[in-house]
């Protein structure tokens, strides 16, 4: 093994003749011409002082630049990945807290990214209920696009989705996808309630929502359900679900105008202005 080592650290020793942009100093080591430290070093080893190759300081700041490029390179791809996979409808990527709104429920969802650390640690749920188009999809969005931005696994999608995908599976691939989304640090499931209401279909809804709670995981439910309907199901399946729902995600109501009517109601005013500015048209009502 010695013998080994010799010959290792014999092919390592390196000679004292410059190369170009080196240059021999007065201890008899090479430096490098731009940095002026040294690129050899005396080392003793096993009984004999050797010269050995090192790295110059500008060389390691070379290094250190290369890698911190690999790995926000890496960084974005990987971040590239999660959306692709995490954000399922291409819209949703464009509802991010910078466009939106200031309002009470933009404020607790920048609040609950702020803290995701501890929200992940505590595993603090959200319900988000309210009526059609107050803006429950879009904080749901903001969240998750920002989690990802700091490339943290979220999958944003809603049960019609999780149904459709199932459909065509065997009991033990239902039973794999089900499992796979505790691969996401966060899982949003949008639009609770206009799934198929079939005994099928609730079972494998609570099938997804046990999983959750067994990996002890945050869930994001947004719902246009009530309160009401949600502590008083009018099935059994429908209990089992909303009381699950209710033990892991706290409630919060989402209230304010329709945003789907102020969105539409600007676009009409974008196409009176591109489209009949002076020459007499009208948008119907």
């Amino acid at each position: 093994m010695k013998e080994l080592l010799e010959g290792f650290l014999s092919r390592l020793e390196t000679e004292t003749t410059p190369k170009e942009g080196e240059y021999l100093g007065d201890d008899g080591l090479l430096y490098c011409g731009k940095c002026h430290t040294p690129v050899q070093c005396r080392k003793e080893l096993f009984g004999k002082m050797r010269i050995l190759p090192c790295t110059c300081r500008c060389r390691q700041e070379e290094m250190r630049r290369q890698k911190e490029a690999d790995e926000a390179r890496e960084r974005m791809n990987t971040i590239h990945r999660l959306k692709a996979t995490g954000i399922q409808e291409r819209h949703l990527l464009d509802w991010r807290f910078d466009v939106a709104e200031e309002t009470d429920t933009i404020r607790w969802a920048k609040h609950y990214v702020e803290n995701w650390r501890k929200v992940r640690d505590k595993n603090l749920g959200l319900l988000l209920w309210g009526d059609v188009g107050t803006g429950k999809s879009f904080a749901a969005a903001c969240i998750a696009n920002v989690l990802l931005e700091q490339a943290v696994p979220v999958l944003m999608t809603n049960f019609s989705r999780i149904l459709n995908q199932m459909g065509a599976m065997y009991t033990e691939e239902r039973y794999q996808y089900i499992a796979s989304f505790n691969h996401y640090s966060l899982l949003i499931i949008d639009d609770l309630g206009i799934e198929r209401s079939t005994e099928y279909a609730k079972e494998q809804v609570y099938a997804v929502i046990g999983e959750r709670y067994k990996a002890n995981l945050p869930l994001i439910i947004t719902t246009n359900l009530t309160i009401r309907e949600l502590r008083n199901p009018a099935t059994v399946a429908d209990a089992r679900i909303y009381s699950r729902v209710l033990e892991m995600c706290t409630p919060v109501q989402v209230s304010g105008g329709d945003r789907r009517q102020a969105v539409s109601r600007q676009k009409q005013e974008l196409v009176k202005d591109v489209l009949f500015s002076g020459k007499g048209g009208e948008v119907s009502q």
